[in-house]
């Protein structure tokens, strides 16, 4: 008989903000590299160099036993996270990092959606709140009619769709396959799924790109890493709230080092969803039938 490990709410809270640091840094990094390479090219020379971290996993990929619909299936999540990079590194370039942090924070609200679209899952009332308090942030922070909705904004928009896709794929899998497959085959596959759209468009890297989007790899793999940490050691309720930081961290960070302007709105838009992607993880949580992921996971 095994027992539950205890819970540790103080270390998973310290995890989460090294989580979040991590992934400020991956932003940081994105925003200050600019839009001289393609995004798609960008996403493909990241996810390429951070291919050398599998190199401890290779021997159980090798070994998974797949059969055609889970390689397909394997196949599909890497094609929309890899248009989810495509279009998050595109929006990095060109909108507030407050906006697309905040933005981010909607993928958790469309795989509630999904689940109950493809997965069965039940949609209560008290779930239907949740989401429509999700998508009323998300119009508080774009303001149809009251400022101009930019190429940025809309690619943020349609990459929490696909990253929702690609999440709702990795429920399916994270049922019929160990997670250490998952993730693995996660990177190999938006890997390749990048390369149709990174080629044509692919203009020499200076040293500098490429040390940088080296470093975004060292950050983004680190981040998923404590992220796992703090999931062990405290449970979603615990953690999730330790996310909003990461919209003030944000925030701060386009003033400082960017000049960005503090826009209330885009805070207030983002609290209001992830206080929506919180309700719903404390409600999954409660009924023991966690779907929807941690607002981090949805990071390059």
């Amino acid at each position: 008989m095994t027992t539950a490990l205890p819970h540790r709410p103080v270390t998973g809270i310290l995890w989460m903000l090294v989580t979040g640091l991590c992934f400020i840094m991956v932003t940081a990094l994105v925003k200050y590299m600019g839009p001289r390479l393609p995004a798609a090219e960008a996403a493909f020379l990241r996810y390429g160099m951070g291919l050398v971290f599998l190199l401890p996993t290779l021997g159980a990929l090798r070994q998974a036993r797949l059969t055609r619909r889970q390689w397909s299936l394997f196949g599909l999540r890497g094609f929309c996270h890899a248009l989810g990079v495509i279009l998050w590194f595109y929006s990095m370039t060109r909108i507030a990092i407050a906006e697309v942090t905040a933005m981010n924070y909607l993928a958790p609200i469309y795989v509630t959606i999904g689940a109950a679209l493809f997965l069965g899952e039940r949609l209560a009332l008290r779930r239907i709140v949740a989401v429509l308090m999700g998508l009323a942030g998300a119009a508080i922070i774009l303001r149809p009619g009251f400022r101009e909705i930019s190429t940025g904004h809309l690619a943020m928009l349609i990459a929490a769709v696909v990253f929702a896709g690609s999440y709702l794929i990795a429920k399916v899998m994270a049922d019929e396959v160990r997670p250490g497959i998952v993730v693995g085959l996660l990177s190999v596959f938006v890997t390749l799924g990048l390369a149709p759209f990174a080629l044509p468009v692919w203009i020499m890297p200076t040293m500098t790109e490429v040390s940088i989007l080296f470093m975004v790899a060292i950050f983004a793999t680190a981040g998923h890493y404590t992220m796992t940490l703090a999931f062990a050691a405290a449970p979603l309720t615990v953690t999730q709230p330790v996310t909003f930081l990461q919209l003030v961290w944000a925030t701060a960070l386009g003033a400082v080092m960017f000049a960005e302007p503090v826009d209330i709105w885009v805070v207030l838009g983002g609290f209001v969803i992830l206080s929506s992607v919180t309700f719903i993880t404390w409600r999954e949580a409660t009924l023991k039938r966690q779907v929807t992921p941690n607002p981090h996971a949805t990071k390059v």
